[in-house]
């Protein structure tokens, strides 16, 4: 291999690329989305400055990925929390728990989504939709939603996808600080909703120091949402960085 060509690379292993070098398109990307209230307090001591806290509002999200260019098939769970930066509301993501090392690798490397393995699933049950998250043999959270009760405006689903997302991208360096660390922030604008419904919905959370959901308590459901959509990812963009500051 040529100095030219190490350069040219986007991920190792040299030979055998962690991710697909590709922009990522889903097909039938479906959610299930709860959002609920929670202790502003805790939520204080987990979001970063230079975001603020509104609205103690988290949403717990499932998401269904059977189609995505270069990546397959997966599934993935996370916390997001209501912030607001320079007047701009939108969500800070404090953790994503997928079942995909490539789409671990490509989502922490290429962008800053804050991911680590897990095993989460969305399936239906009867007449309940069901989203489960475990982490190693333990079971960390439950989420259920009566299945498509009420359909739900285009444009309001649309709206819940598309809000834009906060995230700290670290990248360390040779001796042991870092070289990166930023506030990033994306939003997606390539989408089409193809279906979206509203129900009741329960959320439970539980204990696990490698997994800690249950540290932002689930207080009050507010809304849950199923929404099915195609998308396009866009990149990241800084927004503060935290070293120069």
């Amino acid at each position: 291999m040529q100095k030219q060509d190490v350069v040219r690379l986007f991920t190792t292993p040299v030979g055998a690329p962690a991710y697909a070098p590709t922009r990522y398109r889903f097909t039938d990307r479906e959610y299930l989305n709860i959002y609920y209230r929670t202790d502003p307090e805790a939520l204080r001591r987990l979001v970063p400055e230079p975001l603020s806290v509104t609205d103690p509002v988290v949403r717990f999200e499932i998401m269904r990925m059977p189609d995505v260019t270069g990546l397959g098939d997966y599934t993935e769970a996370g916390q997001l929390v209501a912030v607001e930066h320079e007047g701009e509301a939108g969500e800070f993501s404090l953790a994503m728990y997928v079942d995909s090392v490539p789409a671990i690798s490509s989502g922490r490397e290429y962008s800053a989504y804050p991911k680590k393995g897990g095993s989460p699933s969305l399936y239906v049950d009867s007449d309940t939709l069901v989203g489960t998250l475990d982490y190693g043999t333990l079971r960390v959270a439950t989420a259920t939603m009566g299945f498509k009760h009420h359909a739900m405006d285009l444009d309001e689903a649309r709206a819940e996808i598309c809000s834009p997302n906060f995230m700290i991208k670290t990248i360390p360096d040779y001796d042991g600080g870092l070289r990166v660390c930023d506030l990033v922030r994306t939003r997606i604008t390539d989408v089409t909703v193809k279906s979206a419904f509203t129900g009741p919905a329960r959320l439970e959370l539980f204990a696990h120091v490698m997994a800690p959901l249950s540290d932002l308590p689930v207080l009050e459901i507010l809304s849950a949402s199923h929404i099915v959509t195609d998308l396009t990812l866009n990149p990241v963009e800084p927004v503060y960085d935290y070293l120069a500051a």
